[in-house]
């Protein structure tokens, strides 16, 4: 138990003037409207689509309890849904092939079983299957997810050159036969179309590629569904879905692309498109973050800007449980990105991939990691509609207009110190002796989202003490740009 003597003694330090060891000046440079926060439902949608408890701690801000853990829900609102190219029944005597190294959790099955018909209601069609991802899709909308994308990792494996949705026989070729090109942008618009009509979803955007440029879809060793495209094909495809979409009324469903492994990739892939003519049939510019700390962000987000896209971190993940790397390159791609809308990959899977420990394969689930927590003084401040602002070294900003509220999520990794946040770029920096609250989680191990109230505005600043590894989030009300 603390001392009054110390308590107090730690509020005064928090409102009077101290010398700061580190000072971030926050600018007020405007970097666009955020759409929010997501994950993809592939493949622990598919596993535990039944759940209502994971549900609550992803997609509403509600406390929610797993196990003998509670945690603060994220608010996720974004869900990528993953159409899927798999199925066990044959179509005119062929059937599916995988290698031995496949996941079959990995396998998502798809809707257009045989190539009999196109007609979505004849009996070449199976809606039936997938039904746990599109349970946890419709949870989500029912706890406030207001953004659906679709996406699609495989053509149906009956449209593949070899039948086999892990990829070509040479990874670096096209798996999907040239004359089921106009097939497969048939088949993502039907499912959109169905989707709307039956299950009272409305995708905003659709994706056919998924990591198209690399060469590690291949059908001996791969372990998950994956379809290399070059970039003619990949323009060919867009225009062909463009078309599919709008003969259906979906002219509002944007198509984005080409959610490419790396920022370098993504932005070669972006250029490519633009030199083919495809680059007006894109509405979004989607990228996968697995170059981490490397890569070009900055010149990803200028080729996009220069094409008049908007752009979207859709997917991110990496084995690290204690959140170091996830907080270290969020900050990156807040400070150089500069995405509308981030998403995580894999919320729930192994060897400190998700942010809930589980394995798919075996719907085992296991604890709530460090990650979720540090991931929450993100999802849970920076909200849908605020004004994302110029982030710094260790920090990034939003501003909620409508409220006018500052949001500033810091993180520390250097020994303990005070950090100071100078305001004085604002028109309006908050109201002297207001209290400025807190919100705590550290790297690895440690608080896990722990709210403090002993934080104050003193002139055009405020400060707060820093341990080495903790990230904070503050909010600072009654403030003007």
């Amino acid at each position: 138990m603390l001392s009054r003597p110390l308590i107090l003694s730690l509020f005064s330090l928090a409102v009077r003037p101290v010398t700061a060891d580190l000072t971030a000046t926050i600018t007020t440079g405007q970097w666009g409207v955020w759409e929010g926060w997501g994950t993809s439902l592939a493949w622990w949608g598919v596993a535990f689509g039944d759940r209502d408890d994971l549900a609550d701690l992803f997609f509403s801000r509600n406390t929610a309890k797993l196990g003998s853990q509670s945690a603060p829900g994220l608010g996720f609102n974004i869900v990528r849904y993953n159409v899927g190219g798999s199925s066990n029944k044959p179509a005119d005597g062929k059937s599916m092939k995988v290698p031995s190294t496949m996941n079959p959790s990995r396998l998502v099955d798809g809707y257009w079983i045989d190539w009999n018909s196109k007609d979505p209601k004849s009996a070449s069609w199976d809606w039936s299957v997938d039904a746990n991802q599109r349970n946890m899709m419709r949870k989500a909308k029912a706890r406030g997810a207001d953004i659906f994308e679709l996406f699609s990792n495989s053509p149906m494996w009956w449209m593949l050159y070899n039948s086999n949705v892990a990829g070509a026989d040479k990874g670096g070729n096209d798996n999907l036969q040239e004359w089921n090109h106009q097939d497969f942008a048939l088949y993502l618009a039907t499912v959109s179309k169905y989707a709307k009509d039956n299950w009272g979803i409305d995708f905003q955007s659709v994706e056919p590629f998924n990591e198209p440029s690399v060469s590690w879809w291949n059908s001996k060793s791969g372990t998950q569904e994956g379809c290399h495209f070059d970039t003619k094909t990949q323009a060919t495809i867009i225009s062909m879905l463009r078309a599919e979409l709008n003969s259906r009324g979906l002219n509002n469903q944007i198509i984005a692309a080409s959610d490419e492994n790396t920022y370098d990739d993504a932005t070669a892939s972006l250029k490519g498109l633009i030199k083919a003519g495809a680059a007006a049939g894109i509405g979004r510019v989607n990228v996968h973050g697995y170059q981490y700390g490397g890569g070009d962000r900055q010149k990803l987000y200028e080729t996009a800007k220069g094409a008049g896209k908007r752009l979207w971190q859709s997917e991110y993940a990496k084995g690290d449980e204690s959140g170091a790397e996830m907080v270290s390159n969020l900050i990156l791609d807040f400070r150089f990105l500069h995405p509308t809308a981030w998403v995580y990959w894999q919320a729930i899977d192994g060897g400190g991939w998700g942010i809930i420990d589980g394995e798919n394969k075996n719907k085992q689930l296991g604890a709530i990691n460090q990650k979720f927590y540090l991931l929450a003084l993100f999802t849970r401040h920076i909200r849908p509609g605020m004004t994302i602002l110029d982030s710094g070294e260790y920090w990034v900003t939003a501003y909620d207009a409508k409220a006018r509220k500052l949001v500033i999520v810091a993180v520390n990794w250097l020994d303990a110190q005070i950090l100071n946040f100078d305001l004085s770029r604002f028109s309006k920096p908050g109201t002297e002796g207001a209290l400025v609250p807190r919100w705590s989680t550290f790297v690895g191990k440690g608080e896990q989202y722990v709210q403090h109230n002993d934080t104050k505005i003193v002139g055009k600043k405020f400060w707060s003490q820093f341990q080495k590894n903790q990230v904070q989030t503050f909010e600072i009300a009654d403030v003007a740009i």
